[in-house]
């Protein structure tokens, strides 16, 4: 008997639905409903009271939810729209002299992250990107020999989103603060599958979104920034809510906030936080390590139904070295993808790597089958072909 599927009724979207999609949209808690509601009742209850009455703290309270999950404690962590503004806000901390220019990520980060850095190149940012060779996964030897005494960043998928690789935070963050370089990991596709202590890897920032596995729905991303660098980053991206004493309206340049707040900017996304907490509260009941002990179980049977079906995989087969994704080669994924979907089998697909079958704790086993079974006779299909 699997215990974790007694969670199955808390997520409507199961009743008639094989869900294996959470590494893009996590299912949606029944209690989000209320959640919502109750953003509805306050606005329309309180209405401006709202905001010293819990809304203007709503980024970091909630990010105490989150905390745990994630190894970080209460206070530290800071709510955004998404992992773009996180990120740029890291980015905007930094200067990029000639001595100490570098950012170091991989080609296969995620692009709005690459985004972000060729924009600093006007700033004089040099971007080095370790370089793949197979397109599913980045070598740690090759990564470790890109940083050097002239890195100032380096910026790291814990897990990569096409292949669901899982990468050495350790040794990466290790060899960066060896070189003097800071480390900004981003944990969109790991956290809630994957356990991940950002104080034990002692990593200076750390990024992800509510979206994905944490059931948390969109426009809650997060930012995590090492307590004891807070006195030494200003960001220039910022604004009125990361002022020490925002309803001053101090029209002189910005004092920081002492905490994590000085890492905020505008108005909070306040009825994304309502959404984003009771995702945090299922994953903290159930625990992350629960969570991954089943995870490697069902993409360990995923692997093997696919070699059985005779359909190649393009995730590593050793559980250490990936996360919570099967991804696999189907030529004509794009369309299988669309074909299951109109059988309520949901997936997606990604050009250069295919198809990304997600179980997450509320899977039941006979839906890997099924969605492979559907994926072998949908990929032989002619009309498909």
């Amino acid at each position: 008997m699997d215990p974790l599927l007694a969670w199955r009724s808390e997520f409507p979207i199961l009743a008639d639905t094989v869900y294996l999609v959470s590494h893009s949209l996590g299912a949606m808690p029944a209690r989000t409903r209320a959640r919502l509601n109750e953003f509805a009742d306050t606005w329309a209850t309180r209405g401006v009271r709202a905001w010293e009455e819990g809304w203007w703290d709503l980024p970091v309270t909630t990010g105490n939810l989150l905390a745990p999950i994630i190894g970080a404690a209460p206070g530290e962590i800071t709510l955004h729209q998404n992992v773009s503004t996180a990120q740029a806000i890291v980015n905007s901390c930094l200067d990029f002299p000639p001595s100490r220019n570098k950012i170091v990520t991989e080609s296969l980060n995620f692009t709005t992250n690459l985004y972000l850095f060729h924009r600093l190149e006007s700033l004089g940012a040099q971007i080095v990107t370790v370089p793949s060779d197979d397109g599913l996964s980045i070598s740690t030897e090759r990564y470790l020999a890109s940083i050097d005494e002239r890195t100032r960043l380096v910026s790291v998928s814990h897990v990569l989103f096409k292949s669901s690789a899982l990468q050495d935070l350790a040794a990466i963050t290790a060899r960066a603060h060896a070189c003097g370089a800071l480390v900004s990991a981003d944990l969109y596709q790991s956290a809630g599958a994957v356990p991940i202590d950002v104080h034990a890897l002692n990593l200076d920032f750390a990024t992800g979104g509510s979206v994905k596995w944490l059931c948390g729905g969109p426009g809650a991303g997060y930012l995590y920034v090492r307590p004891d660098l807070w006195p030494s980053l200003e960001p220039r991206f910022t604004g009125w809510a990361a002022h020490r004493n925002p309803f001053a309206f101090d029209a002189a340049p910005i004092e920081f906030a002492p905490g994590a707040e000085r890492f905020l900017h505008g108005t909070p996304n306040v009825p994304a936080l309502y959404s984003a907490r009771s995702g945090y509260e299922i994953i903290n009941e159930i625990g992350v390590q629960a969570i991954r002990e089943k995870s490697i179980r069902q993409t360990s049977r995923l692997i093997e139904l696919a070699r059985e079906a005779g359909i190649p995989v393009r995730t590593p087969s050793d559980p250490a070295r990936r996360g919570g994704v099967v991804t696999l080669d189907v030529p004509n994924g794009a369309d299988v993808t669309r074909a299951l979907a109109r059988q309520n089998i949901l997936v997606d697909f990604r050009p250069g790597a295919g198809i990304r079958v997600a179980p997450h704790f509320y899977t039941a086993d006979e839906e890997l089958d099924l969605a492979v079974s559907a994926i072998q006779s949908l990929a032989a299909a002619p009309e498909l072909a």
